[in-house]
């Protein structure tokens, strides 16, 4: 009796599993093989590209000058997560992912911390009904209650979570009050 050694199966083939299954997706192959390249090739392979490196500094520059104000900074991170709140807003960075959201951009802040773990989630929501959620993973369950200070240090300082009242609002309370 045979048997075979390895699947049975067939490779899937299609749109899900090969883009370039779909006719118009992916660019027409061009006629020359890989070993022939225009002259140009070579001298741009040899000059070195910009690197995240690079992009970084440039980021750095222009935080450099911005004055940074002497409020509470709130920051936490592990190895793929990472939350910045400061005078700015509420940044949030997940692998190679990240959004930043400014002040007047958050309807509110939430804070979980589970009761066996050591994720920390926040979730971070918006006024339209959108939320953004991040688990950050801790050294001990004790920082826990270090982090939910140090966040509530930044909101009170710079989150408002009232909104101000328009000049209309208040002149129809002053009507109604006057006889």
């Amino acid at each position: 009796m045979e048997q075979r050694i390895g699947s049975s199966s067939k490779p899937l083939e299609g749109a899900g599993f090969d883009p370039a299954f779909v006719p118009g997706l992916t660019s027409p192959v061009s006629g020359e093989t890989e070993d022939t390249e225009p002259a140009g090739a070579v001298e741009a392979a040899d000059t070195p590209e910009p690197t995240a490196t690079a992009e970084a500094s440039e980021e750095a520059q222009e935080t450099a000058g911005e004055e940074t104000p002497d409020g509470p900074v709130f920051e936490a991170s592990d190895r793929r997560a990472k939350i910045v709140a400061d005078h700015r807003g509420v940044r949030l960075s997940l692998d190679d992912q990240a959004c930043e959201f400014r002040w007047d951009e958050i309807g509110a802040v939430e804070t979980e911390s589970p009761r066996f773990g050591k994720r920390f989630t926040i979730t971070v929501h918006t006024p339209d009904r959108r939320w953004y959620p991040i688990e950050i993973e801790a050294a001990s369950r004790a920082s826990f209650a270090e982090w939910d200070e140090q966040l509530d240090a930044v909101m009170d300082e710079y989150f408002e979570d009232e909104t101000p009242e328009t000049d209309e609002e208040s002149s129809e309370e002053a009507s109604e009050k006057t006889p």
